[in-house]
């Protein structure tokens, strides 16, 4: 069963990644819930750009072993374009590999930085935050959980439905159905969370717009 755990998430479309023959109908015995994490990429550039219009180049960390992160960077790269920017995309597997990004970030003068979801660095959260403080890299995050501890800004999707979802499929396949019967659940809902105290650490000042359209505003 997918279930959304902070190891497992990932956000991606399962047909394509061979998780389920349909979403309709699964088959086999995966079923669970899709949310949206890599889909959000080119909004989640938008937003950034937003906060910091004057930045030109523009750092993706990216994991090259998570096929969902090879489509998303395609994605940004297509939004970027739209947008007159230039992305610098680095590879991380691992917390040797954040910091050794960290550092062709910063040779390449990035002026603020996004992520393709992946589990790998919502392990390495709180490294990744302490980078993008000590940088001083204005930086937009995947999931919540970056911006609750620490992180600037985050556009994703909300985890919490995501829960309750897997939580009544659990329930459901305790009672006898088949796994592949039950169609995946796709979790719509997003939610962007910023961070004013971090935007006041980094001297930023989010434009009013912008917060009028934040789920939640952590001062």
């Amino acid at each position: 069963m997918i279930a959304p755990t902070r190891e497992k998430r990932i956000g991606g479309d399962a047909v394509k990644l061979g998780l389920v023959s349909s979403l309709n109908r699964p088959g086999g015995n995966v079923t669970g819930t899709s949310f949206l994490y890599n889909m959000l990429a080119p909004k989640r550039l938008e937003l950034l750009h937003e906060l910091v219009p004057n930045a030109a180049v523009i750092g993706v960390l990216i994991n090259p072993k998570n096929p969902a992160s090879q489509s998303e960077a395609t994605d940004v790269q297509t939004a970027a374009r739209a947008l007159g920017l230039t992305i610098v995309a680095q590879n991380a597997t691992g917390d040797h590999d954040i910091d050794a990004a960290f550092a062709s970030f910063v040779h390449h003068r990035i002026d603020a930085l996004t992520f393709a979801a992946d589990a790998v660095f919502s392990k390495h959260h709180d490294q990744l935050i302490a980078l993008a403080a000590r940088h001083a890299v204005p930086t937009m995050y995947f999931s919540r959980d970056f911006t609750a501890a620490g992180g600037l800004m985050s556009y994703g999707g909300d985890m919490t439905n995501a829960y309750r979802l897997a939580g009544v499929y659990a329930g459901r396949i305790l009672k006898g159905e088949r796994p592949g019967d039950l169609p995946v659940q796709l979790t719509v809902k997003v939610e962007f969370v910023i961070n004013l105290k971090t935007a006041k650490m980094l001297g930023l000042t989010f434009p009013l717009p912008l917060i009028g359209r934040a789920d939640e505003v952590i001062e």
